[in-house]
């Protein structure tokens, strides 16, 4: 059965150096912290590029979220592909198959993302087995 929640989350970033040959590329540890239905933490790492164009980039991070879903205890990761093209954007996160740990051990989903001002929001469409 799949199941959507939603909720509020804060999130920090914080530059990294760049090891890469491209200036263009940057790097930054991700610090989330999860409300509601989802009481997490999430932590990862984000590169992020622009085009030529203003409003056009592209991001791709790794976040590893521990707490409770639902209240059930563990960790599972996210991949997230990020793109905008001339101001118009498209993004994807879903969980990575079988990174679901302890209580939350089979989880798949999607999340969507929602930015209103400084506020940021989630929804999570997931299953989990035994729910």
């Amino acid at each position: 059965m799949t199941t959507t929640i939603s909720g509020e989350f804060s999130v920090g970033m914080t530059p990294q150096g760049t090891e890469t040959a491209s200036p263009a590329l940057g790097r930054m540890l991700l610090d989330k912290r999860y409300h509601g239905d989802l009481v997490a933490r999430g932590a990862g790492q984000m590169l992020a590029t622009h085009g030529s164009v203003p409003g056009s980039a592209a991001y791709v991070a790794l976040e590893t979220v521990t707490g409770t879903l639902q209240g059930r205890e563990g960790s599972f990761a996210l991949v997230h592909r990020g793109l905008m093209t001339r101001g118009q954007p498209s993004l994807d996160i879903a969980v990575v198959p079988d990174s679901g740990t302890a209580e939350l051990a089979g989880l798949s989903g999607i999340m969507r993302i929602r930015v209103e001002g400084h506020q940021h929001f989630y929804e999570f469409e997931f299953t989990l087995p035994g729910t």
